[in-house]
């Protein structure tokens, strides 16, 4: 499975510590998907000229992932406050408005495009600002998309006729709402629609079937990037050929394994 991610990146500042650590959705689930068997990802993006980007960069050549064809904008990177609960839930606390994200949009340009057709697909999230560009990208290979709570029906109908995977968070909706989001999805046809909830069992369509899928138990230290580790996982899975529940099996797993350290997926460095 190849993937490409275009859209966030930030650093995670855990104030309790003093440190922070990269993140950001699309920069999470490429990582992820590069631990859980991709053959190749690549990542187009924002980076700022602080301290903050090189370090993402520094993460990033860590990993494996190719960021060649990212921007470099003057100016700070997302930085958003991160508390966490006794339980290990992360509560963001707010984070400056002014960073490069918030900015600069990425406009694709044609080669850019072209260079995306070699993927299987291209992750994205409501985090990125890149709503405008989805419709030419599905032009180019299939469309994964994280709304998180995204969930108001204008929103759908200007993100779903251009996706394949829909990632929804619905930890906060009763069943009735959910059931009253699903049959608001369900118009839209996608490939596979995934709903998460919590600590209930995630809910995914896919030809027309429901499947559910509970969370693997795990010491928990930190839930940040559980939640796209979990799409690293399914999509890896999936897209390299396993059926759909053995995809959602090894989607917990890769989940609960990114509870037990701190960070979406490590590297610490002290907040000077």
């Amino acid at each position: 499975m190849k993937i490409i991610a275009i859209g966030d990146n930030v650093v995670d500042c855990y104030l309790d510590q003093g440190k922070y650590y990269p993140g950001g959705n699309c920069v999470n689930v490429l990582v992820n998907c590069k631990r859980s068997g991709a053959e190749e990802t690549s990542y187009i993006g924002n980076f700022a000229t602080d301290d903050k980007a090189q370090h993402l960069k520094y993460a990033l050549t860590e990993e494996g992932v190719a960021f060649d064809r990212s921007r470099v904008v003057e100016g700070i990177s997302g930085q958003p406050k991160v508390n966490l609960t006794e339980d290990g839930d992360r509560v963001f606390v707010g984070g400056p408005k002014n960073t490069v994200q918030h900015k600069v949009k990425i406009k694709l340009l044609a080669e850019e495009l072209e260079y995306v057709k070699q993927f299987d697909v291209c992750h994205s999230s409501c985090y990125s600002s890149l709503e405008e560009e989805l419709p030419l990208i599905a032009k180019q290979t299939k469309v994964s998309f994280d709304f998180s709570t995204r969930l108001e029906e204008a929103y759908l109908e200007k993100v779903c006729p251009h996706i394949s995977f829909g990632f929804f968070s619905a930890s906060d909706l009763s069943e009735e709402q959910l059931e009253d989001f699903i049959a608001k999805v369900e118009k839209y046809d996608l490939e596979v629609a995934g709903f998460t909830r919590g600590s209930k069992p995630a809910l995914f369509l896919y030809k027309g079937e429901r499947y559910y899928q509970e969370p693997v138990e795990t010491n928990v230290v930190d839930t940040m990037g559980a939640g796209d580790n979990f799409i690293a996982g399914f999509l890896t899975a999936f897209l390299n050929g396993a059926d759909i529940k053995d995809a959602l099996q090894f989607a917990a797993e890769r989940a609960s394994e990114t509870c037990t350290f701190y960070g979406g997926w490590g590297y610490p460095k002290e907040i000077e």
